[in-house]
């Protein structure tokens, strides 16, 4: 018991000492012509990197997860259920076995794959958050492909016409507001009403080592989150399913014929490391990891710094008064086009040390800058935008910061829905839980 009174003691002075250090940083640090040229290249240098590695998150180290097989991988036990029927594929870049895509995968070893489905950002990843993605054919295997986003977020009858087998392999991150889970509901509501089988290929979750936040009210619902659970909900996709199914969320008491293929050598305590960006604008394990945080600043008039190198691993404006951290958003191809503040200079923070270090160890959402930026933004009324309410799930969050509630007191709000989700997701675990290695 003091053991644990104790360590809370230290993770709130940590945190205390952490915030004094990012809003007054060191004022008197003296940039010489040979330091900024010697910093130019070293960004020149990185933006090359970056190109050469499009796909790959910037930090990820293989042997980081060493053991862990991911569902795609493990085709033996998934192979014979597919061998010789008709398949649709719904994928993305993440959907990898190995060093080869699972399409080009299945193809070679005579999968008969009728049809691709895309989520957002496309089915090689390259689109923007929010982008209109058309309809296309896959050059490389001559497959087409249809999109599930804009216009379009659930197959149709006609989408799944002599399909047999509808195949989901989608690296998520474990946030509500990441659409990949609404795309997953959407295709096992489809799959329901036309009688298909959804065969998932699960893949670990990179923030699947907490829950957290508020619990997603009935009449907010929305693409970025249509099913009651929180902001970090602690589950793979395919737990996901699981729960999904068994609570009945789906429309009109529908219940999926779902085959889950699950990871190996993954559990709940794992700090999965993604090899491959599972979205153009979450490039670092770092940008992960902050992601369920900065991501409601989206709801915001401040950039989660979309048209940079580092996306939500920075946050700011132009008129932030802190002025010891700059960054200037810009169309970047592949990444952000016409980004928040596009061509201006905005004053903020880079939380790159403060993600890598402080944030995954916390295991809950860090509401301090929420708040502290709400306190420094000149005209409060336009601080929230429309989206605030459907990416937290309520309007309860934005009221209370309005209102001046301390973290403390906004963290309690969602304490008894929180408490009720784990009891309904204990239910629906495919993997050992945090919880069990306490």
């Amino acid at each position: 018991m003091f053991l644990s009174v104790l360590s809370v003691l230290v993770v709130k002075r940590f945190t205390f000492l952490f915030q004094q250090f990012i809003f007054f940083p060191f004022k008197n640090v003296i940039f010489t012509p040979m330091k900024k040229i010697i910093a130019s290249l070293i960004i020149i240098l990185t933006s090359f990197t970056f190109i050469a590695n499009a796909q790959q998150m910037r930090d990820y180290k293989p042997e980081s997860n060493k053991g862990v097989r991911v569902g795609g991988e493990r085709t033996e036990q998934y192979l014979p259920l597919i061998k010789g029927k008709n398949i649709a594929v719904l994928a993305n870049q993440t959907s990898m076995i190995g060093k080869t895509h699972l399409v080009d995968s299945l193809v070679s070893l005579g999968v008969k794959i009728k049809l691709i489905f895309a989520p957002e950002h496309g089915f090689r990843g390259n689109a923007d958050a929010g982008e209109s993605i058309n309809n296309s054919i896959d050059k490389r295997t001559g497959i087409p492909i249809v999109s599930l986003y804009g216009n379009h977020q659930k197959p149709s009858a006609k989408d799944l016409e002599g399909i047999d087998i509808v195949v989901f392999d989608i690296q998520d991150v474990g946030v509500r507001y990441y659409t990949f889970l609404s795309t997953l509901h959407y295709v096992m509501e489809a799959c329901a009403e036309n009688n298909k089988t959804l065969l998932l290929l699960d893949r670990p979750n990179p923030n699947g080592f907490y829950v957290d936040g508020p619990v997603l009210e009935k009449k907010y619902a929305s693409f970025v989150g249509i099913d009651p659970v929180p902001v970090v909900h602690g589950c793979t996709l395919a737990e996901m399913a699981e729960m999904i199914n068994g609570e009945h969320w789906l429309g009109n008491n529908l219940h999926c014929n779902l085959e889950a293929i699950t990871c190996e050598g993954y559990s709940h305590s794992t700090y999965y490391q993604l090899p491959i960006k599972p979205s153009p604008n979450l490039t670092s394990m770092v940008a992960v990891y902050l992601y369920p945080s900065l991501g409601l600043f989206e709801g915001t008039e401040i950039s989660v710094g979309r048209g940079t190198q580092t996306p939500f691993e920075i946050i700011g404006y132009p008129g932030f008064k802190m002025k010891t951290f700059k960054f200037t958003p810009k169309s970047i191809v592949g990444m952000s086009k016409n980004p928040p503040y596009e061509g201006v200079e905005c004053n903020g923070l880079d939380l790159h040390q403060f993600g890598d270090v402080y944030i995954k160890n916390l295991k809950a959402l860090y509401i301090y800058w929420l708040k502290a930026f709400y306190d420094d933004y000149p005209d409060k009324a336009k601080y929230f935008n429309n989206f605030f309410d459907s990416l937290a799930g309520n309007s309860t969050l934005r009221n209370m910061i309005i209102s001046g509630k301390d973290e403390d007191a906004i963290h309690a709000s969602w304490e008894k829905d929180l408490k009720n989700y784990l009891t309904i997701r204990k239910k629906y675990l495919l993997y050992e839980d945090f919880e069990d290695g306490e």
